[in-house]
């Protein structure tokens, strides 16, 4: 998927020129904890959120150093805090430079980015313009929608023999899996798996794969964790079909 795929097109933006308050009462009123920041041009200037909003005078969370830290971190450093902690204009206390993505990278790009910054959102941009904005709310919606789209199990009819082939085929493509021995079989849908894996957290991967396979209504789990067995098999990996 791509970006644009999952982005919401219709943003609320506000200017760096806009007081703090209207910011804020935008932010409340569309229930999101941040706004791009536009200049008066229409260009992605910086982003303000309800993390800059923290550090404030009017309710007295602003920061307070002893004397002997103000004079370590100069005041050019104080005097930046003071701005941030006092100024009503959004353009004093945004976050910048932005970081923002194109509508046409990856889905996968933008989930790397909010993870790497540790960030909600990021504007997204098509030749430099903002168009959107992605979430992890938007992240939520893609995600559940494609939960739902999975449609009842019930159908579709899966034989024995397709659900055995599409274990078999998935268990093959798994690297946590090279040092386990696990047998499988299938009877109306229902999965009766045995043998030894290495790990509790190899068992309850091979749980979840095995859930997921398209016509398996149930899993009997009778596997063993055996770590020393497991690692005499070194590297083997032993798939017994019935």
């Amino acid at each position: 998927m791509k970006v644009a795929d999952a982005m919401t097109c219709e943003v609320r933006t506000v200017l760096a020129t806009d007081s703090v308050s209207l910011a804020m009462q935008i932010m409340r009123g569309v229930r999101v904890s941040g706004l791009p920041v536009l200049d008066s041009d229409g260009h992605l200037v910086g982003m303000v959120t309800a993390g800059d909003l923290l550090r404030r005078a009017e309710i007295g969370t602003e920061r307070h150093h002893p004397r002997w830290l103000a004079k370590v971190l100069g005041p050019g450093r104080m005097a930046r805090e003071y701005v941030e902690s006092h100024s009503r204009h959004v353009g004093d206390l945004m976050t910048m430079p932005v970081l923002t993505i194109d509508e046409e990278a990856p889905l996968t790009d933008a989930v790397e980015l909010l993870e790497k910054h540790h960030i909600k959102r990021l504007p997204v941009t098509h030749n430099g313009r903002l168009i959107g904005i992605i979430s992890r709310t938007d992240l939520m919606r893609v995600l559940l929608g494609r939960l739902l789209a999975v449609g009842d199990p019930a159908a579709r009819t899966w034989s024995d023999a397709e659900i055995q082939q599409h274990i078999a085929d998935e268990i093959h493509q798994q690297p946590w899996l090279a040092c386990a021995a696990v047998q499988f079989s299938v009877s109306h849908g229902s999965v009766d798996v045995h043998g030894v894996v290495a790990h509790d957290a190899m068992r309850h991967a091979l749980r979840v794969l095995l859930e997921n396979v398209p016509g398996v209504s149930c899993v009997t789990d009778r596997l063993v964790v055996q770590r020393g067995r497991a690692r005499r098999q070194g590297a083997a990996h032993r798939l017994a079909q019935p």
